[in-house]
């Protein structure tokens, strides 16, 4: 490297040159100034000044400490500093873009903060750093530069394994890992290229690139289906076996259920009671008993497997089932948040057998009026087990085993149904996609599940009884003070969300009135009558529901806004939802006098809970997208009609009408015009012809290809309009 041989601050000393202090700093001021958002060390400003002699360095080194404790820079982590601007630190969440990017989203700032790839140091998505904030010329853009993670969202990453010669690498299935993972030869166990594998980081040095890390766990060949739903799961950071302590602990439960234990409860054995279940359920948490009372009201019992009394606090058992919080549904099996022990022996309400239940009796009028209720422990003997189609049979056609029980829990449903329409409870029932497998489970048919009356018999009285449970211990009586409980919140609309949906949907004649709470709701239920049947149905009841809030778990009683219902909790499904067991817990307490519990304590549960069911739900789209690109990767070159189901600058979403799976149209496949991506008309739009593409339009399309690696499907336009 050259050096010049004139230059303010050089003096040649021999071979040797030096800088003068003050000129140095002033140097090193003039490169911070050009970039106010860089971060540098001594090294970084020794290469960049020409300057290769060690004690030159050191004095650079020496300069960025004198000028920090003068207050001209900033160390923003060891060794490395910044100019101080009017910045400030911020702690957010890492929101990563298919750049490379990323947007810190924090509540201590009023907007999202913009890092760019260099400045994220390894952050990755959604983990939790500190972040150096600083002011930019641009308007209204805030950049800054991650200096510390805070928490690591995920150190496990599926892949796929590329072996060389001297090396390995697994390449990362999510885009929002950027980077392989090095993994060393001796740290393969035994993976070979092209197997699916779960590889650790275990370091990451800051002047490299790319994470090491380590192999814990081979799956196997991408393609079949045991590999491809371990790898999903563990892609979301989900389980798909129990540690062998929790299954030798679930053994050793006893089955048997003492005499001291009955005399304890409710005796509910010779009352007519059944559950109502999907045809491959096992694990049945639910059962209905119908009795006919003297004064001609009906006493329903709504019985719910006692699962605390088998699961105890403080055991592994106990743990387990917080840490996995939800059971888990994939297209083709049910990962359960309880060992099948428990889930689908002893806690499952199954025919013929004593069971320990959690019960809330409710006493009805024939109007479907509350007029008692109950709310305690009990002991069932379910005299049948239906599938919800069997149960349908009888509903339509008034005959079967258990009729007159059915049909009258079936009118007194209805009538809680209408009467919670009224209320202003909105109509929120999309269809869910199922498929048919075949026994290698690969999927041949698909096929949507409708919500029928039986469905809705069982839906009714389940949420009667979260109703009941979050009203006992929530709504004030003016003999008790308000105790800590779990409550299933939904919040009111977000009202920016809600104008943008009623501007998109007047393009299609219809229209919401949001002035009021109640007039969005009872315009709402309007809405999703009249859509039924055309062809904008799925997409104005996919953007109807992502205007609503979240539902989510916390101790702050927000009321149900969905449901209309100012208490409501969840206290019918603890053998596959946690927050029913916390539930259940705090009733034991609060129903014994027990004191008030530690609010802090359950809302930090709550937030658990509410992370893990948005993660398995996740996982749960991951393997229907991944069953529909499988199902699909027959009919490429085939023509469908399908309904445009979301629009982004880089391409066109749309959902196929026979089949509900969707693909992509990729803005570069349109070459007959420049297509501007409108986002308030959620439409591309050519710059030319103005030929518009919208949420909602019928479609013509060809299937390109079907990759399962991606998940992705990937279309083009249909030739033939007549498919139209």
């Amino acid at each position: 490297m050259s050096k010049k041989k004139s230059n303010e601050g050089w003096k040649k000393k021999g071979k040797k040159t030096s800088f003068n202090k003050p000129t140095l700093i002033n140097k090193i001021l003039s490169i911070f100034n050009e970039d106010p958002g860089r971060s540098l060390n001594y090294k970084q400003l020794a290469n960049l000044l020409h300057v290769t002699d060690a004690n030159t360095r050191k004095l650079i080194n020496a300069c960025l400490i004198e000028m920090a404790a003068k207050g001209d820079l900033i160390e923003i982590h060891r060794g490395k500093f910044k100019l101080k601007t009017t910045g400030n630190y911020i702690t957010g969440k890492v929101d990563l873009t298919a750049k490379g990017s990323a947007y810190i989203v924090s509540d201590e700032i009023d907007r999202d903060v913009f890092v760019a790839a260099k400045n994220l140091n390894h952050a990755l998505h959604d983990d939790v750093v500190r972040v150096y904030v600083y002011a930019l010329k641009k308007r209204n853009h805030v950049e800054g530069e991650v200096v510390e993670i805070l928490k690591r969202k995920r150190e496990v990453f599926v892949g796929v394994i590329e072996v060389s010669q001297h090396f390995a690498f697994l390449i990362p299935e999510r885009n929002q890992m950027p980077f392989d993972i090095f993994i060393p030869l001796d740290k393969l166990k035994k993976a070979k290229s092209g197997q699916k594998a779960i590889a650790k980081i275990i370091e990451w040095p800051e002047n490299q690139k790319n994470p090491i890390g380590e192999v814990v766990e081979v799956l196997g060949m991408p393609g079949e289906n045991e590999v491809e739903m371990h790898a999903i799961l563990a892609e979301f950071g989900l389980p798909y076996a129990f540690p062998q302590k929790v299954l030798d602990t679930a053994e050793r439960i006893p089955e048997e259920i003492t005499e001291e234990e009955i005399a304890q409860r409710r005796d509910f054995r010779n009352i007519t009671t059944f559950t109502i279940d999907p045809f491959d359920a096992k694990d049945f948490d639910d059962a209905i008993s119908y009795q006919k009372l003297k004064n001609g009201n009906i006493e329903v019992g709504i019985h719910i497997a006692d699962v605390t009394h088998y699961v105890r606090p403080n055991t592994v058992l106990e743990k387990e089932a917080y840490e996995r919080a939800t059971s888990v549904y994939l297209v083709d099996r049910v990962v359960p948040m309880l060992p099948e022990r428990l889930s689908n022996f002893i806690c499952s309400l199954r025919p013929n057998e004593d069971k320990l239940c959690f019960s809330t009796v409710v006493e009805l009028d024939t109007e479907a009026h509350v007029i008692n209720s109950w709310i305690g422990r009990t002991i069932i003997n379910s005299d049948c087990r239906f599938t919800y189609e069997e149960a349908q049979e009888i509903i339509e056609t008034g005959e079967g085993n258990l009729k007159e029980e059915m049909l009258a829990l079936h009118q007194l449903a209805q009538k809680l149904r209408a009467k919670r329409f009224q209320m202003g409870s909105i109509a929120f029932e999309r269809s869910e996609v199922k498929f048919q497998l075949d026994d290698k489970a690969r999927p041949i048919g698909v096929y949507l599940k409708e919500n029928k009356e039986s469905n809705q018999l069982v839906e009714e009285f389940m949420l009667l009884a979260n109703r009941q449970v979050a009203e006992f211990v929530g709504k004030p009586d003016g003999k008790k003070t308000i105790k800590t409980f779990v409550y299933r919140v939904h919040d009111e609309p977000n009202k920016e969300k809600l104008n943008a949906f009623a501007h998109f949907i007047k393009r299609f004649g219809y229209q919401v009135q949001t002035k009021s709470p109640k007039k969005i709701a009872e315009s709402m239920n309007q809405l999703l009558v009249d859509v039924q049947g055309r062809n904008e149905q799925t997409v104005v009841e996919t953007l109807a529901i992502r205007t609503m809030a979240k539902a989510e778990y916390s101790t702050k009683n927000l009321g149900h806004y969905g449901l209309s219902f100012d208490y409501y909790s969840h206290f019918t499904s603890p053998i596959r939802r946690y927050p029913d067991m916390m539930v259940h817990r705090l009733l034991e307490q609060y129903l014994k006098g027990g004191k008030s519990a530690i609010q802090e304590k359950y809302e930090e549960m709550c937030k658990h809970a509410s992370d893990m069911e948005q993660l398995a739900a996740t996982a749960e789209r991951s393997s229907i997208k991944y069953k529909q690109v499988e199902f699909m990767k027959d009919n490429v070159g085939k023509e469908y009609r399908g309904v445009i189901s979301g629009v982004t600058q880089w391409g066109i979403y749309v959902e196929l009408n026979e089949t509900k799976c969707e693909g992509m149209i990729p803005v570069r496949s349109l070459t007959d015009d420049f297509y501007e991506y409108d986002e308030a008309e959620f439409a591309l739009i050519g710059e030319r012809n103005k030929k518009r593409f919208t949420m909602g339009d019928s479609i013509a399309i060809r299937v390109v290809s079907a990759n399962l690696a991606k998940k992705q499907l990937d279309f083009e336009l249909a030739p033939f309009p007549e498919l139209v």
